[in-house]
Formats: C-alpha cells, structure tokens, sequence
C-alpha cells in the first residue's frame, strides 16, 4: 500500500514511518521540519526504496494537490500539526492555521484525488478534563477542548466528520491519551523531568503538581495506528 504520513519526522510520526516500512508499506513522508522534527530519526530507512522524504507544508492547497495527483496515495495517515498546548496560549493563530485548514486542505485532496482511507491521528484533549471519580473517556463523551491547541484539534476532528458524511470519504479518528518514548522533544514533560533530573536541575511543577495523567507507549501508538489501517 502507498502511503502519505504527515509529520513523519517528528515523534511520533517518526514511529510510524519506521514501523509502516518495516510492515512491508511504501510510505511518502511530508514534514515541514519544524522545531519538533528530527530526519536523524529516519536514518534506518533513507535509503530504503520504498521511502521517500518530501518538505512541504500542508497549509500549500495548491502544492497538496501536485502532490496527490502525482503519487496516487492509496491511504493517507495524517499525524502532521503543532502540539505544544503552552504554544498555543501565546499563539493560538498558527494552531488554526496548521491544525483546521491544513487537515481541510489534506481532505480536499483526499477526495479529489480518491484516496482509499484516510486517518486523522488525534488527541484525546478534545474531551476536556476528567475529576478524579469519573470513569475514563469513551467515543460518546462530549467534546469540550480547553486551549486553543486542542480547539483546534477538535474543529479537525469535525472536519473529517464531514468529510465523511458529505462526501463519503473512508475516513477514521484516532483519539491518543500523552505518548511517551523515543524521538520525543526535550521540550515535553517526561523527557524534560528526565533530563533535569540528570544535570541536577529542578524539575517543573504545574500549579500544586497534583494533575494526573494517562500516558501511552509511542511504540504501541504506531501499532494501533497501522491496525487501524489494515
């Protein structure tokens, strides 16, 4: 199968493209290269024929579209955003502009060109906060985002509803609690605890520390995500 992953150098994208070329896929990768993205992640398969890195950005309609009708994608796994929930309360302008139009445009594509699957990889911040009695999120919880980084999330996950619904593109959601593991940015919690702890320098806290959360192997992720595929 040929695929599109978005944001394959970044981390968890990373997983993905490793894991999808090792199950035999041929995989196209489109990474803007952000601050978040890493090629030394992908040394293991640059050269590999079945592989392909492509810069671009997914806010280009007109670059997108060059791009699917010259590759003829049979699936699209769109992992491609900005994540940095602190980011987007001091700029919530780029989390609209990468995370709602540029999954838009993706889907624009998609459809256009007839893809055979698409899967918009998302987070389960779109259900809001949960109090220490409730029972964990279900796909019937409400959607009550936050921050404008998982508002946006949110208004994509609509999007690919849609898209569904309207053009009747085979199109599935994932919903992800935090990821953790290798490839990850030094910027996010555990491997900022971990690397504080280790050059002896105080470790944040958040308010009274007292948040919990539920946290997700990234290799178990990208195993989901390729069972989702098949």
């Amino acid at each position: 199968m040929k695929l599109l992953i978005t944001g394959g150098a970044g981390f968890i994208g990373s997983h993905v493209v490793l894991d999808a070329i090792e199950a035999g896929h041929e995989v196209v990768n489109l990474d803007l290269l952000t601050y978040a993205a890493n090629l030394e992640y992908l040394k293991p398969v640059e050269n590999n024929p079945r592989y392909k890195f492509v810069k671009g950005d997914i806010r280009d309609k007109s670059f997108l579209e060059t791009l699917f009708e010259t590759e003829k994608f049979d699936a699209v796994i769109h992992l491609a955003a900005e994540s940095h929930v602190d980011l987007s309360i001091t700029n919530p302008s780029i989390f609209i502009e990468t995370n709602v139009l540029g999954t838009e445009y993706l889907l624009e594509s998609a459809h256009k060109f007839k893809v055979g699957k698409f899967i918009h990889v998302s987070t389960d911040e779109v259900y809001g906060e949960l109090e220490l009695d409730e029972p964990g999120f279900t796909e019937d919880h409400a959607l009550k985002p936050n921050s404008p980084y998982s508002a946006s999330k949110t208004s994509s996950d609509l999007l690919v509803r849609a898209f569904v619904e309207t053009f009747g593109l085979n199109a599935c959601i994932t919903r992800c609690s935090n990821n953790y593991g290798p490839h990850q940015d030094t910027s996010k919690l555990l491997p900022k605890v971990i690397t504080n702890a280790l050059m002896d320098k105080k470790i944040p806290i958040y308010g009274e520390g007292l948040q919990i959360r539920d946290w997700l192997f990234v290799k178990n992720h990208s195993a989901a995500i390729l069972t989702v595929l098949e």
